[in-house]
């Protein structure tokens, strides 16, 4: 007959497996916390003719990649257990679950990308994964990629996206992914080009709240012939992906609708970015992450180096455009150095070096209070808007542009 010793033992037995599978399953959780997918835009911008749990599945897939080591023959091999962990599925059917999420991957699942071209769009429909191996008694699963897919997810110098996987298996709809992805492409545009440079402050904005038509909403997320009155499309298109995206992804994401007549022609998001401590983990490890750091703190270093010599520097300081706290800010100076010394060496040859004292004179006297927040943006902005003026005064004077040195008083 059992104890109640008998009984202890059992269900010490039954707990500790337990608990042992809870630990496994929180190392799997940080390890897929870790991953990132990196794609080429023009695979995000495709239309992924596939249902949420074939896309999820490609996703995860696509973050066992090594973008600078590509997988031998296309092929990498998955963890079972990581799958149900990312799909959060712990019930019985898991496994016939997981061959019907296969088989449905296989015969549903392609992506219709739209290239453009010099002479016009070129079309591809690709099957991203055409074999999947596994077996019943054992945790490896082999996924091999299709050679047409592979230019879209390795080698990729530009035109990519990269974002955590974390991300992705929170969302519980193929619209809130879609989107998700879109949005990511143009939020990594805006941080990329914050970073290095190279677009207008404009352009930088428009990354940040990119605009697209409903037409191409509609082509982008296959809902063509669905959801024809805009109630329906905003309420599961817009409404309740955004509220997934918004709760689960590092994002926080808003939009306006834009009119063209009495209808609503596109849709202008607002994207931000929640702070929060892993913001950018996933980045820390990426070897172009780290080399562009490096060679930007070298290269404000020299552009420093160049400003603290220069003789724009000294005559700022003569009239009271830069103090001598803002020299000590590297920000400042290598910005000051880049993007405004160049401009007054423009101006110094059009109207010789009095020509500068003169222009900084006059900024100096027409200074704003609010531009002591940004000097090196204040003065780029005022020699932005002289400089076309002093050569639309030598075309129309020739006699002026060979009289260097008098200076020319602004109007």
């Amino acid at each position: 007959m059992p104890t109640i010793k008998h009984a202890k033992e059992r269900i010490s037995m039954s707990i500790v497996p337990k608990n042992e599978q809870n630990q496994k399953q929180v190392q799997i959780l940080n390890e897929l916390s870790k991953r990132k997918v990196v794609e080429h835009n023009s695979l995000i911008a495709s239309i992924a003719k596939m249902d949420k749990t074939p896309l999820k599945m490609f996703e995860l897939a696509v973050s066992y990649i090594n973008t600078e080591e590509p997988p031998k023959d296309h092929t990498v091999y998955l963890s079972k257990e990581e799958l149900f962990v990312f799909f959060k599925v712990s019930d019985n059917d898991k496994h016939s679950r997981f061959k019907q999420a296969v088989e449905n991957m296989q015969k549903q699942a392609f992506f219709k990308i739209k290239e453009k071209k010099e002479h016009g769009f070129e079309f591809e429909n690709i099957v991203p994964i055409p074999y999947v191996k596994w077996t019943d008694y054992h945790d490896e699963v082999t996924i091999r990629f299709s050679p047409e897919i592979m230019p879209y997810l390795i080698n990729l110098k530009k035109n990519f996206t990269q974002h955590a996987l974390s991300d992705i298996s929170e969302l519980n709809s193929k619209h809130s992914i879609i989107l998700y992805r879109w949005l990511s492409m143009n939020y990594n545009q805006y941080e990329h080009y914050s970073y290095k440079g190279g677009r207008r402050e404009e352009q930088l904005e428009a990354y940040r709240n990119p605009s697209i038509s409903i037409r191409e909403l509609r082509e982008m997320t296959d809902i063509v012939n669905e959801y024809k009155l805009f109630a329906d499309l905003e309420k599961w298109i817009l409404k309740k992906p955004l509220e997934e995206i918004n709760d689960h992804t590092s994002f926080t994401v808003t939009y306006d609708k834009v009119k063209k007549g009495r209808s609503i022609d596109s849709i202008v998001f607002h994207i931000t970015k929640k702070r929060r401590a892993d913001d950018n983990s996933y980045k820390l490890e990426d070897k172009t992450y780290k080399e562009e750091k490096v060679e930007k703190e070298q290269n404000e270093n020299l552009l420093y180096a160049e400003a603290m010599k220069s003789k724009y520097t000294k005559l700022l300081l003569e009239n009271f455009l830069l103090s001598p706290y803002e020299m000590t800010d590297p920000a400042i100076m290598s910005g000051l150095q880049k993007n405004v010394y160049p401009k007054y060496d423009e101006l110094k040859e059009l109207r010789g070096f009095e020509g500068v004292k003169k222009h900084l004179s006059y900024v100096h006297d027409k200074q704003e209070p609010y531009s002591k927040g940004n000097i090196a943006k204040y003065l780029k902005k005022a020699i932005d808007q002289y400089l076309p003026t002093v050569k639309l005064q030598d075309l129309e004077q020739p006699e002026r542009a060979s009289v260097r040195g008098k200076g020319e008083i602004h109007e």
